[in-house]
């Protein structure tokens, strides 16, 4: 039995028309997926518990960039990592040789680390790419009746909702994944692609408090976005709670089950 339901109407392309085919967004989530659990049995040797010391509020960023480094490695070398921290978007793409030859303007390399000239090529670059965005979504509020799942506890059965977070409203070319803990280790459970997300699409962007609170600027996806992005689900863990909890009308609805009867 396969490991994902693939949902092979999905086409990852951006407006250039770049295809990243399915199984390349397989291979990459599994690749991503044995990179944690081995960074997991790694760390436990030492008693250590690498999530609990990077907490919930990191983790979804830290499942992001393995699963975009995962991405890039499964890409037949067409989408490569922004050169900048703070660029966008994520993985650039490069699947022409003009691109990559631009992009070699764009940097300098120093004993085989490339560093980046200027911000501003690589935020947006030129010919554009796949954003990345991950999210474990939402469980309800602790309470005298109610234990909120912590770290390391499976979370979908008790999951009523998920979105994903940018920090600006023109994110488009979604590549985003839903991920949970199983076995204690985070795992991507579902993938998603929209190149449709408009500016309406995101909230209003949230400024950070002074003296405390937010750090960065922040925009979160609103309906209509998760909308987009659960028609274009890509991947669901063939699982029965996965597919349960994903198969309801506000998600990805009946399809989900459909397609698993097919396949």
């Amino acid at each position: 039995m396969s490991k994902y339901i693939v949902n092979s109407e999905t086409k990852i392309e951006t407006n250039d028309g770049y295809v990243l085919d399915s199984n390349s967004v397989i291979n990459a989530i599994e690749f991503c997926n044995d990179a944690i659990k081995e960074l997991y049995e790694m760390t436990n040797k030492f008693d250590i518990n690498i999530f609990e010391i990077l907490g919930m509020r990191n983790l979804s960023g830290f499942v992001g960039e393995y699963f975009s480094k995962s991405v890039a490695f499964n890409s037949n070398n067409n989408l490569t990592s922004n050169l900048h921290q703070d660029g966008y978007p994520d993985l650039l793409l490069i699947n022409t040789p003009i691109k990559k030859d631009y992009l070699k303007t764009l940097y300098t390399e120093v004993n085989g680390k490339k560093h980046p000239i200027s911000k501003e090529a690589f935020s947006p670059f030129k010919y554009g790419g796949i954003e990345i965005k991950a999210t474990c979504g939402s469980v309800p509020s602790a309470s005298q009746k109610y234990i909120k799942p912590s770290i390391g506890d499976k979370r979908i059965n008790d999951l009523n909702g998920f979105d994903w977070k940018a920090h600006h409203r023109k994110t488009n070319n979604l590549l985003a994944v839903l991920w949970d803990f199983i076995d204690e280790v985070p795992t991507i459970v579902a993938c998603f692609y929209s190149n449709q997300l408009e500016e309406d699409d995101w909230g209003r962007i949230v400024q950070p408090r002074e003296g405390g609170g937010r750090t960065t600027s922040v925009s979160i996806m609103g309906r209509t976005g998760i909308r987009k992005m659960c028609d274009g689900w890509v991947a669901v863990l063939n699982d029965v709670d996965y597919i349960n909890a994903l198969s309801q009308a506000k998600w990805i609805g009946p399809d989900l089950k459909n397609k698993k009867d097919v396949d």
